[in-house]
């Protein structure tokens, strides 16, 4: 196995020389069990003086009170280090760790672990490194203490390299050691994916016979469940004999965080039935809530907002957080601003949960309203912060504010700009018709464009059809991105509505060529508390002859009235009359032909679909909510639309 088993061909010992101090009257312990303590003479008055401080958080004073003892304890330098995290001071930590260089402390694994856990705490990652790096007799405890600190710092790929080294130092890994190298493996700012090396230790996991820890298997679960191996995930958490609520917890996430909300609700209903001694905690909420709002289940996500205030988990951020967001994705905005309103106290992803509730109801100047009292509050924003606040003035229209906004993000808030935001610009300019300025922005990026920026450009293009510049963003985006589908059916779309076939079809050939399909359009609905799921091209569904005899109706009846199909939006180069046939089977309009068959009559219509909204869908969504006097709220990938009396709450701007 050569992740612990082989020596790598050139490995650093250290990148600081090692440093050994020897002070003759005084004898160290140097076992390699971390609770190794100092035998030595000590002033007790002095050092519970300084640990008697150090519990009542005045650090400073007992840095002083230290300069005046002879003979610190090793109890004395651990409560010296824990205090200097909880300060999160760390000009302290620093005079702390010289003390205890000087006083021969230096070679004590088990202070070096603390230093270590102090200095990842204090986000000062080097620190950590020339502790560990001057540290000569370097326990399981000390390696793993380091491979924690890397993980947290995004250093995931230097811990192979350790794992390497430490082996080759007759080492063995602990149970401790592989959750923090499985860790290690999404812990990264590698170009290249570590799931290999993942896999690789699943391996040696397995012939060292670990798969009975649970706690290795959760953490191997919630590895694949990162790198979107689903079905690897869920093997892992078959094999788990005993589980515990983070175990469920895990696999659950693996599939709100996958795209697969039902699988999520299907284990999380397990989970209810299964488990007897433990009951679901806040992550466990916060999943299911993701799940619940990613495919528009209000009652039932109000089903689990009654058990969250009955489980007293409503003091706890995140969860409120989601309730937020859930809340706002089933269109129940109100219900969200009770929630927020509600807070005792809120953190930045509280406040990022309000404005990105606001945004993508398409409330652009209530966003801007939310941020503005965020920072009036003395809230940092974050740079999801400004994600959600551009991507508000961008569905709304708001071009100047969120110019103004973009250009606040590195002049006020000294914030390097992300990728994310250089999109809700491109995004922002091109919903606009603005797209030469925002191919302009992508220009003068310090940063490598990505997928996302071309495809908020490609995206744009598709609204206003500008082939010159679509081609020139999908040319981009096949070589970034060359399996996504997603891409192409763009550009098809946009070749189609400039007649361009002879360019639709090379598109075509080339989807073909490359082995790629079509994403179907999805639409889901729920109605009396179940949730209804239905595809384009679905002919098995038992719904669907029904379905589309009452569209056929409804078609014939809106033509009276002025509709017009729009059959531009397809892409097949047939006669007018099947092209409206093939508008008659999206997914959308039999999930409204559904929800108006099966739901009681005033009541809200709510759907979910996994694409954007087309412009035919859009138009007799627009009809329907007249004629039949009902409100619909549909949301797709960008926003949610509120349909009521003929009119749209993006008023056509989407």
């Amino acid at each position: 196995m050569w992740l612990f088993c082989q020596t790598p061909q050139t490995i650093q010992q250290s990148h600081f020389p090692l440093r050994k101090r020897h002070h003759p009257s005084r004898l160290h312990s140097h076992t390699r069990h971390p609770t190794s303590v100092t035998l030595r003479p000590s002033t007790n008055n002095t050092n519970h003086l300084i640990q008697s401080l150090c519990k009542k958080g005045h650090i400073k004073q007992a840095i002083q009170a230290l300069t005046q003892e002879p003979n610190p304890t090793q109890r004395t330098y651990e409560l010296l280090i824990l205090s200097c995290a909880v300060a999160n001071s760390l000009p302290d930590a620093v005079t702390v760790n010289r003390h205890l260089i000087n006083d021969g402390f230096d070679a004590d694994p088990f202070l070096a672990t603390k230093l270590i856990d102090m200095y990842s705490e204090l986000g000062s990652i080097e620190y950590a490194r020339k502790v560990f790096d001057e540290m000569s007799n370097r326990t399981i405890y000390v390696y793993n203490a380091y491979f924690q600190a890397l993980t947290r710092a995004n250093h995931g790929l230097d811990v192979f390299d350790l794992v390497y080294f430490m082996n080759t130092s007759g080492i063995k890994p602990d149970r401790f050691t592989y959750t923090y190298v499985l860790k290690a493996c999404v812990a990264s700012d590698a170009s290249v994916s570590l799931l290999p090396k993942g896999k690789e230790i699943h391996a040696h996991i397995l012939r060292h016979g670990f798969e009975t820890n649970v706690h290795i298997m959760t953490t191997l679960v919630d590895m694949y469940a990162r790198f979107g191996c689903v079905s690897q995930a869920g093997h892992v958490f078959n094999r788990i004999a005993s589980k515990n609520v983070v175990s469920w917890s895990a696999m659950i996430a693996c599939y709100a965080k996958n795209g697969m909300p039902f699988d999520a609700l299907r284990v999380f209903g397990e989970m209810m039935l299964e488990v007897n001694d433990l009951t679901p905690n806040s992550v466990t909420m916060v999943s299911v809530l993701q799940a619940c709002g990613a495919i528009a289940a209000l009652e039932q996500g109000k089903l689990l907002h009654g058990y969250i205030l009955r489980r007293g988990l409503d003091s706890v951020l995140p969860v409120l957080a989601s309730l937020i967001t859930m809340y706002a994705r089933c269109g129940d905005l109100e219900v969200g601003r009770r929630v927020f309103d509600q807070m005792v106290r809120r953190d930045v992803v509280s406040w990022n949960a309000m404005i990105s509730s606001y945004g993508m109801h398409g409330f652009g100047k209530k966003a801007i309203e939310v941020y503005n009292e965020m920072v009036s509050n003395k809230i940092v924003p974050s740079p999801i912060t400004f994600v959600s606040v551009l991507g508000a003035c961008s569905h709304s229209g708001l071009v100047d504010e969120g110019k103004n906004l973009f250009e606040s993000i590195t002049r006020d808030h000294s914030m390097r700009l992300t990728v994310e935001h250089y999109a809700c610009m491109v995004d922002l300019l091109g919903r606009a018709n603005r797209l030469e300025e925002a191919a302009k922005i992508i220009q003068d990026m310090r940063i490598e464009p990505g997928p996302k920026v071309w495809g908020s450009l490609l995206g744009s293009c598709r609204i206003h059809c500008n082939v010159e510049l679509a081609e020139r963003a999908s040319k981009r985006l096949f070589e970034l991105e060359p399996t996504n589908a997603g891409n192409y059916v763009l550009l098809a779309e946009i070749y189609a509505e400039a007649r361009l076939w002879d360019e639709v079809f090379k598109v075509k050939k080339l989807l073909q060529t490359r082995g790629l399909q079509k994403k179907p359009g999805c639409s889901w609905i729920e109605v009396k508390k179940r949730v209804y799921s239905f595809e384009s091209v679905d002919e098995f569904n038992p719904h669907v002859e029904q379905l589309h005899a009452f569209l056929l109706k409804l078609s014939t009846e809106m033509k009276e009235y002025g509709y017009q199909p729009k059959t531009k939006v397809v892409l097949y180069d047939v006669d007018e009359v099947e092209k409206e046939r093939i508008l008659l089977g999206h997914s959308e309009k039999l999930a409204v032909a559904f929800g108006l068959i099966n739901s009681s009559k005033g009541e809200t219509i709510r759907i979910t679909k996994n694409l954007r909204l087309c412009e035919d869908c859009h138009s007799v969504t627009k009809f329907v909510s007249k004629f039949a006097d009902r409100e619909i709220l549909v949301r797709d990938v960008n926003r949610i639309h509120r349909f009521r009396d003929g009119v749209c709450s993006c008023g056509d701007y989407w």
